[in-house]
């Protein structure tokens, strides 16, 4: 039992110390969604606008562009790891949006609405928006480097 028990105390310390792997990935992951998407969407603004008229969106060239720049900003920043909280913020905001526009009426089932995408990413969000965007960003340099001079 003493074996099994320092096997998973070494095991968990190992996981640990590699907890930076699954923030790189999933940052790299959702900018690999968002950047394609955002640079499509602000290539074709008026077929986006037109689509948010269709939802009824206020103000929907604006916000087509708001959400299309979000998008791109947004992804670009997840894969630098720069202002990661508040990109990952934005994007859950864009997402949130848009479940409750365009995707709910897809949901009509509990699993049909765990089906799509978007509530997956707004997990995979919120992980980094509480943890950070780990040991391989620019947000953990420019910390290191405030840490430094303090």
């Amino acid at each position: 039992m003493r074996g099994l028990v320092a096997f998973v105390d070494r095991a968990f310390k190992w996981l640990q110390g590699i907890g930076w792997l699954p923030l790189l990935i999933a940052r790299v992951a959702m900018a690999g969604e968002f950047i394609p998407s955002g640079w499509g969407k602000l290539g074709n603004l008026p077929k986006l606008t037109a689509y948010f008229v269709t939802l009824g969106i206020p103000a929907p060239a604006l916000n087509a562009a708001a959400s299309a720049t979000t998008e791109l900003l947004g992804g670009i920043l997840l894969l630098i790891g720069l202002g990661t909280r508040f990109a990952a913020a934005a994007l859950t905001v864009v997402m949130t949006v848009a479940i409750l526009t365009a995707r709910l009426q897809d949901a009509h089932t509990i699993g049909d609405f765990f089906y799509l995408p978007e509530p997956a990413y707004i997990v995979i969000f919120l992980i980094l928006i509480s943890q950070g965007a780990g040991r391989i960003s620019v947000d953990h340099l420019i910390a290191a480097r405030r840490a430094a001079r303090a």
